[in-house]
């Protein structure tokens, strides 16, 4: 999913979160004077987030960037009020949380789309993988989807359905498919690739895996239109979508010519950075929720 960080290996404590629900948040429309505006990310290290504190502080706003190990636990934290805003995940997965959670998170502002790539210790193409060795990919609902769509480009599987932002691993046709695909939690893909033909491995993985993302052997196409769904974005409350305070930082974000340039630091250059309008991303979320609620029936 996401937007390009660095992840930190241990997972966020339980007395953080804690502690973080008791931070203030600015009230809704307005001045965030005195008040701390706490982010969620995935990869507190990457070049942007420094950057992006300057210049939100260069205008008055006070903002602390708070790590998280993995994508479960970011939107929950935003759902409880431990956090103001996230930043780390696409449309897709965005979709597939409100959905499972009952919740109402909505974007306020796109950061960048990135193109997932399939990479490999073993072969330098995807030609060169033999036929029924193993390939794997994230088992998040949302990334499993595409990497299983980026495998069938790529001409290693073929999916019984033609492949939607729904498929999983029941939709490989195996009598059909070169390789077998299992799924694995989206950190250990890269960690598990000694073990395996090649392995779609998010971008926030890549460089901890001693990756470029160069090395990549396939990937997607992040210029396609239907790749909307897989525009990252600031996230926050329904209730808090018209904040101007978060409205003033996403315009920061998406404007600063250092956090731009960190942002593309951070993803190899491979980050498409966008200013995709809200209606558009909150049109294209409740379209697909309501594709997601159609699937899980």
């Amino acid at each position: 999913m996401s937007q390009r960080s660095k992840v930190i290996a241990a997972l966020v404590t339980a007395p953080l979160l804690f502690g973080l629900a008791a931070c203030a948040t600015p009230a809704a429309g307005g001045d965030a004077s005195g008040e701390v505006v706490k982010i969620g990310v995935v990869g507190k290290g990457d070049p942007q987030w420094a950057a992006f504190e300057e210049a939100a502080a260069d205008e008055g706003i006070t903002i602390e960037i708070v790590d998280f190990a993995d994508y479960a636990q970011p939107n929950p934290a935003t759902t409880e009020g431990e956090l103001d805003l996230n930043q780390f995940q696409h449309i897709v997965y965005l979709a597939d949380y409100n959905v499972s959670a009952g919740e109402d998170l909505t974007p306020i502002g796109s950061t960048a789309i990135y193109p997932l790539g399939l990479y490999s210790q073993k072969y330098d193409s995807v030609e060169d993988i033999p036929e029924g060795e193993t390939v794997a990919v994230p088992n998040d609902a949302s990334n499993q989807a595409r990497g299983l769509l980026v495998l069938q480009s790529a001409g290693l599987i073929e999916l019984k359905s033609g492949g939607t932002i729904f498929s999983d691993l029941a939709d490989i046709d195996e009598a059909k498919s070169k390789v077998k695909v299992t799924a694995l939690e989206a950190s250990l893909t890269p960690t598990s690739l000694p073990d395996l033909a090649a392995a779609i491995i998010n971008n926030d993985f890549v460089e901890d895996a001693g990756l470029s993302f160069e090395d990549a052997i396939a990937q997607d196409d992040p210029s396609d239109p239907n790749a909307l769904p897989y525009v990252n974005i600031f996230a926050t409350r329904a209730a808090d979508k018209d904040n101007e305070t978060y409205a003033k930082l996403v315009e920061i974000f998406q404007t600063d010519a250092d956090v731009q340039a960190g942002l593309l630091e951070s993803s190899g250059n491979t980050a498409v950075a966008l200013k995709t309008p809200v209606a558009d991303l909150e049109e294209s979320l409740a379209k697909v929720e309501s594709d997601t609620e159609a699937a899980k029936g």
